[in-house]
């Protein structure tokens, strides 16, 4: 009998444990694995990693980064650490893009700021300057909230390229706003930084929580595994060359700018 084994990959954050025990105790009920597992790391996957990776026992096994946004550790140093797993590693999307995340980011802005025409919602992502894969995450999402929100106004933000959190008063063109932070758990950039940039202590721009436990995140786990699944038994000739090459026992990372052997 063939296993299924899920593993939830993240940073260790003062509360990622708690926070991704929540969604895997959901999803060990519907996923259709036998086993679903909590893997955090400080600063190396591969070095923390890679012997807990090598005593992992199933025949296949799903790993979801549990972040916004690709960034270089899941394509780079999560896929090196993922390839100890002497099983089929299909290696997941970070859950950042699902369409039922721009469900949480409206419910964290609404308890802190209810929708009005003249009221913002304002989306802090990490960014980088090299890579694209945050700002393409934001602004879908930034997208389809000015397409279905009741905000006035809805623009992004973030930490390390432009447009700045920093000059996030100087861009809000309404009388309030909301900053939530595109962040999957509570960190020092979302309990300092932004904070920090966002000048909150003047007032005026209400601050949300992360993504953290919310059922619909829970929900974005679940569609990812099962995009995975699908691709994985779909043997037609017609299938693309990427989805067979995410069929393979070497994790792959793509998320929009081809592959990325590991």
């Amino acid at each position: 009998m063939t296993t299924d084994s899920l593993l939830l990959i993240g940073r260790e954050t003062s509360t990622a444990r708690d926070s991704f025990r929540t969604h895997a105790d959901r999803l060990v009920r519907r996923a259709g694995v036998d086993d679903v597992e909590i893997a955090l790391y400080e600063e190396e996957p591969v070095r923390e990693l890679r012997d807990r990776f090598a005593r992992i026992d199933a025949d296949t096994v799903y790993a979801v980064p549990m972040c916004a946004a690709h960034a270089h550790d899941t394509l780079d140093a999560v896929p090196g650490a993922l390839s100890y797993v002497e099983g089929d590693v299909r290696y997941c999307e970070p859950v950042g893009r699902s369409p039922a995340v721009t469900d949480v980011i409206e419910d964290r802005a609404a308890m802190s700021l209810p929708p009005d025409d003249d009221a913002a919602i304002v989306l802090v992502a990490f960014g980088s300057s090299s890579k694209p894969h945050h700002r393409r995450t934001a602004e879908y999402h930034v997208q389809r909230l000015r397409e279905r929100s009741g905000y006035g106004q809805v623009i992004s933000s973030y930490l390390v390229q432009n447009p700045a959190v920093e000059c996030v008063r100087y861009a809000v063109e309404t009388r309030r706003a909301v900053a939530v932070p595109l962040f999957v758990t509570r960190s020092p950039a979302t309990e300092e930084r932004i904070p920090a940039a966002l000048e909150l202590d003047r007032g005026g721009i209400e601050y949300a929580d992360p993504l953290g436990k919310h059922p619909r995140i829970t929900d974005a786990i679940h569609a990812e595994i099962e995009r995975r699944r699908a691709l994985s038994t779909d043997s037609s000739e017609d299938a693309t060359f990427e989805d067979r090459l995410t069929r393979t026992t070497r994790p792959v990372a793509t998320d929009g700018e081809g592959i990325h052997d590991a």
